[in-house]
């Protein structure tokens, strides 16, 4: 009986080794296919927001690479606007820079939930082919509900109006906070107008319904039970808009600057 106990944990033992061994074998040789399939996803998602494919669209990987090469990536300096050089767009992580110690800094108090800022930031830029602006799409986040939200805006070239509105990372309660990736709410923002007369920031996912783009431009539908993450995405849209996000870069292509 001594013996078969013996045996019988030296048996489990082994196979406990043995899968241990496996399961960090298979995630480490995961994690590249891994990164790759999250970078494809964002690239995606970047051109959902840029009304370069559609929200239930799931290409190949080899189209959204082709269809991706119309869209520049551009490395900027977040305080000053101004594009950064010698920085590699496709290795630039903006979630690592803003949680380093040298390359990130405490956001202000804000009511999106942003905690720390980079202090260089990654916008993509759709262009002409005589060189001149089609649209930009700024990365944005804040809190909803239960999680952090991830997604971009895309701009017309005036600056001013959206061409296109997508997340691609939550943890939101399906069919409530989660339909801000229902297709049907994302369409209802091409056309509407993020500043005012007087270039403020002028953006509200309401309670109810809002009118259409032409009689009430400042204004989206709310999601149905989810007014938290409504008023997050509001949040985070006025805070990323603003002098702290993106207002510099924003200013700066107004101004005529790398127009």
């Amino acid at each position: 009986m001594h013996a078969s106990a013996t045996y019988n944990l030296g048996f489990a033992a082994a196979v406990c080794v043995v899968c241990a061994v496996f399961v960090s074998s298979s995630a480490v040789s995961l994690r590249d296919r891994q990164a790759a399939n999250q970078a494809l996803e964002k690239q995606r998602n970047v051109l959902v927001a840029a009304g370069l494919a559609t929200s239930d669209e799931r290409p190949p990987p080899d189209e959204i690479a082709a269809r991706f090469e119309a869209i520049s990536q551009v490395v900027i300096d977040l305080e000053t606007g101004e594009e950064v050089d010698g920085v590699d767009p496709d290795l630039f992580d903006q979630r690592a820079a803003a949680a380093g110690a040298e390359t990130g800094r405490p956001a202000p108090e804000n009511m999106a939930g942003v905690q720390r800022l980079p202090r260089q930031a990654l916008v993509y830029e759709l262009r002409n082919a005589a060189g001149g602006l089609d649209l930009v799409i700024l990365p944005i986040s804040g809190m909803g509900l239960w999680s952090t939200l991830h997604g971009f805006i895309a701009i017309d070239a005036d600056l001013t109006t959206v061409r296109g509105l997508t997340y691609y990372e939550h943890l939101e309660t399906p069919g409530l906070g989660g339909e801000v990736d229902n297709p049907r709410w994302k369409a209802l923002w091409p056309g509407r107008r993020l500043f005012d007369d007087s270039a403020a920031v002028d953006i509200e996912v309401i309670r109810g319904r809002a009118g259409d783009p032409q009689a009430d431009p400042h204004r989206v539908d709310g999601l149905a039970g989810a007014t938290m993450t409504s008023r997050g995405v509001t949040n985070m849209l006025h805070f990323w808009l603003g002098e702290n996000g993106f207002r510099p870069y924003l200013d700066r292509l107004m101004s005529g600057e790398g127009a």
